[in-house]
């Protein structure tokens, strides 16, 4: 039984490793991100000034001297004092410029590898995810990357630099004592947060998982809209979706308490530190060792200090969550997929496109095989079927061939190649697949016709679509081509669906072609067009079709019976009829079932004989 859920690997990622996983993405953009810093350090000298500048200002006030100097002096500082205003203005915003395309590109790239990698993993890992979820953790991963690009460079570095200035200013021009309570009340302020912030990562780590929960949940409600219609499970539904945010709302209640006592901390700290300075501060300036300018540099540069340290409170805080929403991101990196390419692996050589089953075994789970030791040859242009019970392994030996799974022991081979030796692109390149559910992406009829070759002209869509009997429906619509299909092809039926499958599996025009159920949802009248159209376009192709109505194959060249996992039966749709076993007596079930179901169209059809009567 799978996991109702995508299960990401369990090893714990540390801070470190996170971050370490984003170094090499910013490595790109060096020079711009050591521009953005230099910017982001003259900023902050300018800043620093400010202080300095008020200093003199108000020392040159309070300086008894010539009424002409009096007014100079301030004057000059005054101007410099604005200009060093305008200056940090500046060089923040010339960082913020130089430091966006690096962020913005480091974030494309980062999600773009994301989205590729989880297009390489297997088939297995995407049978047990569910999208909400998995979507919900890119969303969150690639915003807080951009989050914390922005608190490290222009939050975290610019304070810390900050701190490391003025502590240096007040050391060489002061009492030491400034410099020491100034960095103990930095130090304790940074080692209280650290500890309060680790042990609240917990519930943001809680609300997350709760919160993709939940997200999946709704996601696959509403993407099972009329299957939660039909049984009028909404009340159920909603419960569900209920169960999981009530598990986030008491991660999240938590999160808040502890952020009050995490403030709380914080203030008493700053608070604290700033008052034992200002005390020093003032028995300076009665003492005279300090001027009243000193006095205001002082409690200037602590302010400066303590509100940005009171922020980096904050952002330290949502470094945290950043840190803790990126490493569930950078753990879908970490999945590696089942089916793998070997080093060098050389490209599919596609000659005669023979394809050979020799002694395949597989299973899903190790203790249910589902093949059980197959071997058949469908020479070149050869189309061979496969019938059978439910569950007796038919699309499995698709998906083998398709190397959606590996084979647990046996070989597959193309052309004398073993498919596991040959590159994962090639070999799919060459094969063509018309699946029993069609599923469309949300956009145009020409879009998923197109899918088959995107870089087709429009007369090839309407060539495959002509040979998939579609270009007569497509005609009737009020914007022909131009239709949208809805999430998932919802919008049209099942057999307008499965056209559409077969239009682009022609546009794509591979060797190889395999046909699951490929009219299993088309009615007899279209069935029987499909078949013309499918006969032609598996002419001189090696096929392999997967059947449940027997009707469709009886022109194949080599027709297998699997039974639970074997081949029981094999031979032409006349030999078959001929042993007299499970093919001939499925045959004759089906047959009697069709004769019924075309008795009763009759009848339907017919007047009833009261109403003959009554006529004549």
């Amino acid at each position: 039984m799978r996991s109702p859920r995508t299960e990401l690997p369990s090893n714990h990622r540390d801070d470190w490793q996170t971050i370490k996983t984003l170094l090499p993405y910013l490595w790109d953009y060096r020079i711009r991100i050591a521009a953005a810093l230099a910017f982001m350090g003259v900023a902050k000298l300018a800043n620093i000034g400010v202080p300095l500048a008020l200093k003199a200002i108000i020392d040159g006030f309070d300086r008894p001297s010539a009424t002409a100097q009096i007014v100079a002096v301030p004057i000059a500082l005054l101007m410099v004092y604005g200009l060093l205003r305008l200056s940090t203005s500046l060089f923040n915003e010339l960082r913020n410029a130089v430091f966006a395309r690096a962020s913005q590109r480091s974030i494309r790239n980062i999600a773009n590898k994301i989205f590729r990698h989880l297009h390489r993993l297997s088939l297995r890992f995407h049978l047990d995810r569910q999208t909400g979820g998995v979507s919900r953790d890119i969303e969150r991963g690639s915003r807080s990357t951009n989050q914390l690009l922005h608190y490290l460079i222009f939050s975290i570095l610019p304070t810390i630099f900050e701190i490391s200035v003025v502590a240096v200013i007040l050391l060489v021009n002061y009492d030491a004592w400034f410099a020491i309570i100034t960095l103990t009340t930095v130090a304790l302020y940074f080692i209280y947060t650290y500890l309060v912030t680790t042990w609240r990562t917990k519930f943001r780590v809680r609300m997350n998982e709760m919160d993709s929960r939940a997200n999946s949940a709704a996601v696959d409600a509403l993407i099972n809209y009329e299957t939660v219609k039909y049984f009028g499970n909404e009340d159920y539904e909603s419960a569900r979706f209920d169960a999981h945010l009530k598990e986030w709302e008491k991660a999240s209640v938590k999160s808040e308490t502890t952020l009050a006592m995490l403030n709380i901390g914080q203030g008493v700290i700053i608070a604290t530190g700033l008052t034992i300075i200002m005390i020093l501060a003032s028995r300076g300036v009665v003492a005279g060792t300090m001027t009243i300018g000193d006095f205001v540099l002082v409690n200037a540069f602590l302010i400066q200090l303590y509100i940005p340290l009171n922020f980096l409170g904050t952002i330290f805080r949502e470094v945290r969550h950043c840190l803790t929403d990126m490493e569930r991101m950078f753990k879908l990196l970490d999945v590696q997929p089942d089916v793998t390419e070997q080093p060098n692996a050389p490209a599919l050589m596609i000659s005669d496109a023979a394809v050979r089953f020799s002694a395949v075994h597989f299973a899903y789970r190790p203790d249910r095989e589902i093949i059980k030791g197959i071997d058949f040859t469908i020479d070149s242009g050869k189309k061979v079927a496969v019938v059978g019970a439910s569950g007796g392994g038919k699309s499995t030996l698709a998906r083998l061939l398709f190397r959606f799974y590996d084979v647990n022991a046996g070989s597959i081979s193309i052309d004398g190649q073993d498919i596991r030796a040959v590159t994962l692109a090639s070999l799919r390149h060459a094969i063509g697949v018309v699946p029993q559910d069609t599923v469309l992406f949300n956009d145009s009829i020409e879009y998923n016709i197109r899918y088959g070759q995107p870089d087709c002209s429009a007369s090839d869509v309407e060539r495959a679509a002509r040979l998939a009997y579609l270009h007569e429906f497509v005609s009737t619509l009020p914007d022909g081509y131009e239709t949208a299909v809805g999430e998932r092809g919802l919008k049209l039926s099942g057999g307008e669906k499965q056209r559409i499958a077969i239009a682009r599996t022609i546009l794509k025009d591979p060797p190889i072609l395999i046909l699951d159920e490929a009219t299993s949802a088309l009615d007899s009248h279209s069935e029987k067009a499909i078949q013309d159209a499918l006969r032609a376009v598996v002419a001189n192709r090696t096929s392999l079709v997967i059947a449940h109505r027997l009707s469709t194959i009886v022109d194949a060249d080599e027709i297998l019976v699997l039974d639970d996992g074997r081949i029981t039966e094999r031979g032409n749709h006349a030999s078959l009829l001929g042993s007299g076993g499970t093919y001939a007596a499925l045959w004759e079930l089906q047959q009697r079932q069709a004769s019924v179901a075309a008795t009763d169209a009759l009848a339907a059809s017919s007047p009833p004989m009261t109403d003959a009567l009554a006529a004549s």
